[in-house]
């Protein structure tokens, strides 16, 4: 069979962003086969390569495989003149400043877009690019409080304390992306960029439908538990101190299979569990009557007899358990390397390859000067002014 190109094949794109959300939608467009340049500045370049005491620490590896990495001063106009040469070549450019720094620079997308009409230009930021609230900073956990996902993640009330990964700066690089595919899109037929925006509160509160239809139906707030109730989804320990859940949705067949696999199908006979309605109101109840039985034996006894009955269940895996997993290895989701792991890019595609290592710090500057068009001569000028390093 015939080799097949990677979807981004010959697509460039140039990075000049830090943390999480830029540099993770470059991963995923690297990660399709676009040619993925990233812009530092000289020094430690991305602040993020620092949280491990080293320039390639787990955190910016996570996030920046298969790039190649420049640094350059954009505060100098040498400096400035690279990243312009770097535009006038791309097709993406992608940034996550607060509004206004990029202007501030000269490499705005009034000013790129005239160098190169076919440059789609990406503007990542925490609230959007102009009103009340866009010069603010801006995080993951700030994302997620002002969109109110924290609200259904925690009791903020009580327990206010923050829980799990980046959804906010992660759902913003997934969201970036949707927007950039789809200029590049439009630009096959129209042959002209253009200025994609997003943010962490749009990305996050965009995420948030169904909590949001929740709102709009009921007139109350969703909070961390409105959700298990709704969709039937229950947590149990077991005897041998492992933990499952259960997911029963709608389907009545669901219910019965799990009462059938528990052997405790008096239950259904019970008129208030009778429809998915009844269950929902009594779900407090529900689970205080299967708590003990959940904890009569082991998880993996309990797994067989709920698959059995064709209940959707699965183990509450750590991380390492759910890397050991043998579909994760089936589907090749992950692989070692080294002391890293390396997740898959999460869609299958004809031509996708893995990305390779995250770049040293300024690795590539040599190699791309000289791509650009700049003389050896010319590369240490830059570097005597303190333009490149």
């Amino acid at each position: 069979m015939a080799a097949v190109a990677a979807p981004l094949a010959g697509v460039r794109v140039i990075e000049v962003a830090t943390f999480i959300t830029g540099p993770y939608a470059g991963m995923l467009l690297a990660a399709l086969g676009a040619d993925v340049v990233k812009v530092e500045p000289p020094g430690a370049g991305d602040p993020f390569r620092l949280w491990a005491g080293t320039d390639t620490s787990p955190r910016f590896t996570a996030f920046n495989r298969g790039k190649r990495s420049i640094c350059v001063d954009l505060r100098s106009a040498g400096g400035r003149e690279v990243l312009h040469r770097l535009a006038m070549a791309a097709d993406v450019l992608i940034e996550n400043h607060r509004p206004g720094v990029m202007g501030r620079l000269g490499i705005d997308y009034e000013v790129l877009s005239a160098l190169n009409p076919r440059l789609i230009y990406c503007s990542i930021s925490g609230f959007g690019q102009d009103g009340p609230s866009a010069g603010r900073p801006a995080y993951d956990q700030v994302g997620q409080a002002v969109s109110g996902l924290m609200s259904l993640l925690t009791d903020g009330q009580h327990t206010p304390t923050p829980v799990g990964p980046t959804f906010s700066d992660s759902l913003t690089g997934l969201f970036s992306i949707v927007g950039i595919l789809s200029a590049l899109q439009a630009r096959a037929s129209s042959h002209v960029g253009q200025h994609v925006r997003t943010s962490m509160l749009q990305a996050t509160l965009g995420f948030l439908v169904e909590p949001i239809a929740h709102l709009a139906a009921t007139g109350q707030n969703p909070g961390p538990y409105t959700r298990p109730h709704q969709s039937q989804s229950y947590g149990f320990r077991t005897s041998d101190g492992t933990s499952l859940v259960v997911h029963l949705s709608t389907p009545d067949k669901f219910w019965q299979g799990m009462l059938r696999a528990l052997e405790c199908e008096r239950l259904a006979e019970e008129p208030r569990f009778a429809s998915y309605a009844g269950r929902v109101a009594a779900y407090e109840e529900i689970e205080a009557i299967l708590a003990p039985i959940f904890a009569t034996r082991p998880r993996e006894e309990w797994l067989v007899r709920l698959q059995k009955q064709d209940v959707p269940c699965a183990p509450v895996n750590s991380l390492e358990d759910a890397l050991a997993d043998a579909q994760v290895a089936h589907l090749k989701l992950a692989r070692r390397i080294g002391n890293e792991w390396e997740v898959a890019l999460p869609v299958e595609l004809n031509g996708t390859l893995p990305t390779g290592p995250a770049p040293r710090v300024g690795e590539h500057t040599d190699e791309l000067l000289a791509v650009l068009g700049y003389s050896r001569a010319e590369a240490d000028h830059l570097r005597a002014l303190n333009a490149v390093a």
